[in-house]
């Protein structure tokens, strides 16, 4: 574990300058294409000044570009990052291409800066995790230490690009490490350390999006009304994923080569861009005025509406972008609209909460919603009403869609996953509580002893059923000997493990009445 987190530092490093280079790289991008000049400060595509023809042939010739790289460099840089991580992870050994450490930022400034209505962070998730799984292919490691700097790079670049060292953490253990343990939390908590301090030294070390919580109450009323906007946020979230998806769908039955979709992806887009310029880009100015209650009304609704399209339906084109920053901004929009009829707080609060909903709606991921917004803003009272909306919003997605925008993806490549952490009931039960001590098993387990204490194909009383599990695996096997002191004592068998799962199960289903509320009515006679 140490030594990982020794690597996983070098890799914090690297995954804070990526994010800088690419920042960099889309801010270089937008200014050539819509100011023809060279700067790499990050800026909005189209400022209220470009002819129409700009606006709409701007995304269209980013997405040709998108789609020639993608069929002649690596498919892999395809779509918004995060599904590719997860599916590298599941089935790759964590093996990322050392191209795509490349291609997918080269592509995600190209998307971004030609106006494509994306974030960043997406891509700087696959970069920081190609670089980690680059050092982790170059070094003599398992899979799952690959898996752990992997994650860590990414983890750090999200960290690096947001100033959100908790929330990058916390995406890491909710969407990428499918485990909460040291060997993994540990080098994963070093890398984003580690990218937090060198983003400080680059970038800075205030808030993103800085808002001023002078004044802040939180009153029962503002609590309450929190769910409102965190069930309106889970609406949106279900309306915006399914918009992904039969976008993709539709994509995937047109008549031909996929390479040609991100440049329609980019005709939806640049007709989004005359409607309202300021949907185009990253859109952190604009994310920034919502915050802090600075937006007007036709943007409020421009963002909610033609944002929300043009994101979903050319997400679904396989153009290369982030989700999270156009979450950001459509969630903001939904509660800066909702905030216009509830009572006042302070400016920005409820975009506040509207952000966080819809993260945690959209990414099922309530708890990262909350922190970032939490370190986007620097509003640390406003952590209740967060996580009321984030949470209710998480609520109503999982009890609406059976997947989320990112598992809904690796399920239509066949793979499934679960978002459920709990306990491993082979974990809870020894193989004294389940094994077999009668004479048929008595006496298996004595023909079984003499050769299995050579071979070590047995296990102690206490040995949990985990380890059982294991044992079974390693030898090819379906029962072994139980032996306490040299002498066997029962037999366990694959059988014996189902015992747990069984129990495992009636806690789950099993609904019983321990005690009453009040004593039985005495019967009373009929006459």
């Amino acid at each position: 574990m140490l030594v990982i987190a020794g690597w996983a530092t070098l890799v914090g490093g690297l995954g804070a300058l990526a994010a800088w280079l690419l920042l960099m790289l889309i801010g270089l991008v937008t200014n050539l294409v819509f100011y023809q000049r060279w700067d790499t400060q990050l800026v909005t595509p189209s400022g209220g000044h470009d002819p129409w023809w700009l606006i709409l042939f701007a995304p269209i010739a980013g997405g040709l570009i998108i789609g020639l790289m993608a069929r002649f460099g690596s498919e892999k840089i395809r779509g918004h990052g995060m599904p590719e991580a997860i599916e590298s992870i599941l089935t790759g050994g964590s093996i990322v291409q050392p191209k795509i450490a490349v291609l997918k930022p080269v592509s995600a400034a190209v998307s971004i800066g030609t106006g494509g209505p994306f974030g960043a962070e997406g891509p700087i998730i696959m970069t920081g995790g190609a670089i980690g799984s680059i050092l982790g292919q170059a070094l003599h490691v398992t899979a799952d230490e690959r898996k752990t700097l992997l994650v860590s790079g990414a983890a750090a670049g999200m960290a690096a690009t947001f100033n959100s060292p908790m929330a990058a953490v916390l995406l890491a253990v909710e969407l990428l490490l499918f485990e909460y343990r040291p060997r993994s939390f540990v080098p994963v908590v070093a890398a984003v350390a580690v990218a937090t301090v060198v983003r400080g030294f680059i970038l800075g070390t205030g808030p993103v999006f800085p808002v001023d919580a002078t004044g802040l109450h939180i009153t029962p009323t503002v609590s309450a009304l929190a769910v409102v906007i965190g069930v309106s946020g889970g609406i949106l979230a279900l309306v915006a994923t399914w918009l992904v998806y039969k976008s993709e769908d539709g994509f995937a039955r047109l008549p031909f080569h996929w390479m040609w979709w991100p440049a329609i992806g980019g005709a939806i887009i640049g007709i989004g861009g005359l409607i309202e310029p300021r949907v185009l880009g990253v859109g952190y100015d604009v994310i920034d005025e919502l915050l802090t209650g600075k937006a007007t009304l036709g943007l409020i609704l421009g963002i909610l509406v033609v944002k929300t399209l043009i994101w979903s339906l050319s997400l679904g084109s396989g153009t290369s972008g982030g989700v999270l920053a156009p979450i950001f901004m459509i969630g903001g929009a939904l509660g800066a609209l909702e905030g216009m009829i509830f009572p006042d707080v302070i400016p920005g609060f409820w975009a506040m909460l509207g952000l966080a909903a819809v993260v945690g709606g959209v990414m099922r991921s309530p708890l990262t919603g909350v922190v970032f917004t939490l370190e986007l803003t620097h509003v640390w009272g406003a952590m209740l009403p967060l996580l009321i909306a984030s949470t209710a919003a998480y609520a109503l997605s999982v009890l609406a869609l059976k997947r989320s925008l990112l598992t809904e993806k690796i399920a239509r490549r066949g793979l499934h996953l679960t978002r459920e952490y709990s306990t491993d009931p082979l974990e809870t039960f020894f193989a004294e509580e389940v094994m077999c001590t009668d004479t048929d098993a008595t006496r298996a387990a004595r023909e079984l002893a003499d050769s299995a204490q050579e071979s070590g194909l047995y296990v102690h009383p206490r040995d949990t059923l985990r380890h059982v599990a294991y044992v079974f695996a390693e030898h090819g096997v379906t029962e072994a000997p139980v032996i306490d002191g040299g002498e066997p004592v029962g037999l366990v068998t694959a059988a014996s493990l189902l015992q747990a799962r069984l129990h495992d199960l009636n806690e789950e289903r099993l609904r019983q009445r321990r005690f009453r509320l009040a004593p039985p009515r005495p019967a009373v006679a009929v006459r």
